[in-house]
């Protein structure tokens, strides 16, 4: 079987482990959109992930704006369709929030730390084959939870209880990828995902290098202020 088929067995297997589990108030909506998003994934998947990695990025969760709408981690519309040359039909997901409409590749917002992320990725391989030759980008979980007010809510935020099965499906899922590609270094994009990668590679007795990079989220005073400079110091500072 070939990487990329086999994560996209992953994929199913972490969307069956994922489906059916419920949380409380005020989580009223989840999205998965590698179910929804399934057709761009999988070209993602298909086109940049057959092969052994030498360093692997990995974020928290999709963003509204991005992977929500593209299926691809960060997936901010322009990166995904004019650099990547992905675009497909995304469908609609169940409980749809009216205030976070899925419109695939029509949606007009800007997923800013996408925009960051592959920005400064496509800038110094503007072929993305040059980039993907050695590097990945994974989210370790594919859900997506908001509010009644449309607000994103974040998994560090939600009931430990109800994040236990998550965790145990997306650590497998991570765990998976981490032994298909064999990376020399995995990076954690912000600290919940450091923290997540420490976690897999302990339990699972692998032992590549671990970093991190500052998370590019506009949130971030720190990211707001040179977010590329500093992400490419803390990527030579790990040898990068």
């Amino acid at each position: 079987m070939s990487v990329a088929k086999a994560i996209l067995k992953a994929t199913d297997q972490v969307c069956k482990d994922l489906e059916g589990l419920t949380f409380s108030e005020p989580v009223t909506h989840v999205y998965n959109p590698l179910q929804y998003a399934r057709k761009p994934h999988r070209q993602y998947v298909t086109r940049f992930g057959d092969s052994k990695k030498r360093v692997i990025f990995m974020g928290m969760n999709p963003g509204p704006w991005g992977m929500a709408q593209t299926g691809v981690p960060f997936g901010e519309i322009p990166a995904v369709r004019d650099w990547m040359g992905i675009c497909e039909k995304v469908d609609h997901p169940e409980n749809e929030h009216p205030k976070r409409p899925v419109e695939g590749f029509d949606c007009a917002k800007s997923e800013v730390s996408g925009r960051r992320l592959w920005g400064l990725f496509s800038e110094k391989y503007p072929d993305p084959s040059d980039f993907f030759a050695e590097h990945y980008v994974v989210n370790y979980c594919p859900l997506v939870w908001m509010e009644e007010s449309s607000k994103n809510r974040t998994p560090d935020k939600i009931v430990s209880a109800e994040m236990a099965p998550v965790y145990e499906a997306c650590d497998r899922y991570v765990q998976k990828h981490l032994e298909l590609f064999e990376p020399e270094f995995v990076v954690g994009v912000g600290a919940f995902a450091e923290n997540c990668l420490k976690r897999i590679c302990n339990e699972a007795g692998i032992s590549p290098t671990i970093g991190r990079i500052l998370h590019p989220s506009p949130a971030s005073p720190a990211a707001n202020r040179d977010w590329a400079g500093t992400a490419g110091k803390q990527m030579n500072a790990l040898g990068i």
